[in-house]
């Protein structure tokens, strides 16, 4: 009985610890009641849920960043006479978020699907001469993933300077040979959480909060972004899934340097080396159009990805075209899409057809119903599995990144989001949508109403669980 007092009175004890640290650090009154009732009226097993969804320990990341000057950035990008400061008056939000300028004179390229996507990137990591930051959400000891150690060995043995910076949770399953291979060559390889032992036994990051972002970086003059991860189900190649329709950006000027700079921070945080900037010796500005990067994530003082997107859909007023394979958003992008609608903008979601995820293609399937309901048109993609984060605006600016449209993304995972307002990627990336559309079918009230009674449970169970999803 002593001891059952005992472990009770320690797990009250943590559960006061959880709720006033819930308290401070509070984003929404409603999460945050429903943390502060639970814990109060059920300690156990509340409390270990709350250190694995709802302890936030980012601090460190905060503060690596200011003191690796992130807001002294836009000064150097000014010096080097290559911001767009008309695009910068147009696009504020966008900016301080970002806290980086939009950049002039770089040449934009989408690639469609992986085989065009790893073509490129290993086309650039061949070329490479000076070094090479490689991140992605998901590596795996594969067909593709062996490619691509075979061809960053290579370039190890050349003299080209290494880094392989992966996530636990999305890596889960790598296996040490891989890892082992890699670094006797001379690359350098890291998990998001390797240096924060306490974090990765306890979960709090682990579990929840990943980083989601993929990078590639040759020599501080190109960059790739997009949705791909590393795995031969992102060339088509599972049978369950079948085609994946995915989309990809190679940039390649000044703005490829702020790709390079959110490499560092991740890499800082992961193993406590600060890399060096490196720019190349000449800066080259190989074509004409303006780009933006923005990083998002957890360490932000505010929900700052949200707020960015939420001040996107805000300003459209003709279309907003918005594909991402996880719909669930909150009541802020709600309610913006609702507004964007009855303010007669043409409003489209595009989303997959088939799961890959049961639960948040169920909680999605929730909001979408509830888009459609509301008059906005929602459309499935029926030729295999759509995996593409990708926004639209108007004639005025398209996005193209890791971030999906769900809170997951906005709120707990570390993204990034290129953006482009110049008139070529916005054509191609609309060209690229009216294909997509083409492999669509539109969700009609009559599927909606027709939902079979166990289904529309599923659903909106599901969609209780969207901060979490």
């Amino acid at each position: 009985m002593h001891i059952l007092a005992l472990i009770t009175g320690l797990l009250y004890l943590l559960a006061a610890v959880c709720a006033v640290r819930e308290i401070l650090n509070s984003r929404t009154s409603q999460g945050s009641i429903a943390w502060l009732l639970s814990l109060a009226l059920l300690p156990f097993p509340t409390v270990f849920l709350y250190l694995v969804f709802g302890w936030k320990l980012f601090d460190d990341y905060a503060r690596d960043r200011t003191q690796n000057g992130r807001a002294d950035r836009p000064l150097r990008a000014k010096d080097l006479a290559l911001v767009d400061r008309e695009k910068d008056a147009l696009w504020p939000v966008q900016v301080h978020v970002s806290e980086l300028p939009f950049l002039k004179g770089n040449e934009i390229e989408l690639l469609v699907d992986g085989q065009a996507t790893f073509d490129s990137i290993f086309a650039g990591i061949d070329a490479a001469e000076e070094y090479l930051l490689v991140q992605f959400y998901i590596v795996r000891d594969d067909r593709l993933g062996q490619e691509l150690a075979e061809r960053l060995i290579a370039k190890a043995k050349a003299g080209v300077d290494i880094c392989l910076l992966y996530d636990d949770i999305g890596s889960t399953g790598m296996p040490k040979r891989f890892r082992k291979e890699l670094r006797e060559a001379g690359i350098k390889v890291s998990s998001f959480n390797r240096r924060h032992k306490f974090l990765r036994f306890y979960g709090p990051t682990r579990i929840n909060y990943r980083n989601h972002r993929k990078i590639v970086v040759a020599d501080g003059k190109h960059a790739w972004v997009g949705g791909h991860n590393v795995g031969v189900e992102y060339l088509g190649e599972d049978p369950r899934l079948g085609h994946w329709r995915d989309t990809h950006v190679r940039l390649s000027g000044p703005a490829a340097l702020g790709c390079a700079l959110l490499f560092r921070e991740d890499w800082e945080w992961a193993t406590g080396e600060r890399l060096p900037p490196r720019p190349p010796k000449e800066l080259e500005t190989p074509g004409e159009e303006s780009a933006l990067v923005m990083g998002s994530g957890p360490a932000d003082k505010l929900e700052e990805c949200a707020i960015a997107f939420t001040d996107l859909i805000g300003r459209a007023r003709e279309r907003l075209w918005i594909v991402s394979p996880y719909f669930v958003p909150d009541v802020d992008i709600r309610t913006a899409l609702f507004a964007a609608r009855l303010r007669g903008v043409d409003v489209r979601i595009m989303l997959p057809d088939n799961p890959d995820h049961k639960i948040v293609w169920l909680a999605s399937m929730a909001h979408a119903d509830a888009m459609v309901q509301h008059d906005i048109a929602v459309y499935r993609y029926t030729d295999g599995f759509l995996h593409q984060k990708v926004v639209l605006v108007d004639d005025t600016m398209a996005t193209v990144g890791s971030v999906n449209f769900d809170n997951r993304s906005f709120a707990i995972n570390f993204e990034i989001t290129l953006w482009f307002p110049d008139p070529k990627t916005i054509s191609a990336v609309e060209a690229m949508l009216l294909e997509d559309f083409k492999a669509c079918r539109q969700v009609g009230m009559a599927e909606v109403e027709s939902r079979p009674l166990p289904l529309y449970v599923a659903t909106q169970a599901a969609r209780l669980l969207s901060p979490v999803l």
